[in-house]
């Protein structure tokens, strides 16, 4: 299980992050919701490392995480994929889920489970990621943080700027990794309907805070929705 306990952070004089407590329970998808400008990649960059929290704690299957840098946060098996992607536009497909498995001891070859997943990365594997499209990028992005082979997938907003036949076929590649190869998922989203369609779990953030939480099949019934409305 990840579990946070009153994580604060802080931008200058500014607020970030309040008391932000949650957990996601190892083998289920959580979605963490709520509008621009609200913490949550802020609270990614601190799971990861990238940011160093200025209070609370983070743990991951009961191993403290708060002193470990990024790449000894990917050893203990989170991997990230962050808003925008960050592919490298001038090497190939392949490269670049290489570069992902520079944790590995012999990241020579691709698994054939990641061109199972993303069937267009095979045929593209020779074509540099730039020339690829926003979609192809992204699952791209995700394909590169599956190569470390990690228990817990992170992701911000995999699903902005990406056309709606992709966004399901994102969707139905996050259950897979789940329900299929048992791996924890932590997903950051602004798009509700598909949110909803994929989520175990979910969490609401608003002004730095968690103000919500609970299961994914009751997130209407809990009015999510006007929760995150603009």
């Amino acid at each position: 299980m990840l579990k946070v306990e009153a994580l604060n952070q802080y931008y200058g004089g500014s607020h970030i992050l309040r008391n932000v407590t949650l957990d996601v329970p190892e083998g289920t998808l959580t979605v963490l919701l709520g509008r621009n400008g609200v913490g949550k990649t802020t609270l990614l960059r601190c799971l990861m490392g990238v940011v160093q929290a200025e209070r609370g704690s983070i743990s991951w299957r009961g191993k403290p995480l708060d002193k470990l840098p990024p790449y000894a946060r990917v050893a203990e098996g989170l991997a990230y994929v962050p808003q925008g992607r960050d592919i490298f536009p001038r090497l190939t497909v392949e490269e670049n889920l290489l570069v992902g498995a520079a944790s590995r001891k012999a990241p020579s070859k691709i698994p054939d489970h990641i061109y199972a997943l993303f069937p267009v990365l095979k045929e593209m594997r020779a074509r540099r990621g730039g020339d690829l499209s926003g979609g192809q990028q992204q699952q791209l992005a995700i394909g590169r943080a599956l190569m470390s082979e990690p228990q817990l997938l992170i992701l911000d907003e995999p699903t902005e700027g990406i056309q709606p036949s992709i966004i399901q076929e994102i969707g139905r590649t996050l259950r897979r990794l789940v329900d299929e190869m048992g791996m924890t998922v932590l997903l950051v989203e602004q798009y509700y309907d598909f949110a909803r369609a994929i989520a175990d779990r979910y969490w609401v953030m608003s002004r730095g805070e968690i103000i919500a939480g609970g299961a994914g099949a009751e997130m209407e019934a809990n009015g999510v929705r006007e929760l995150i409305a603009v």
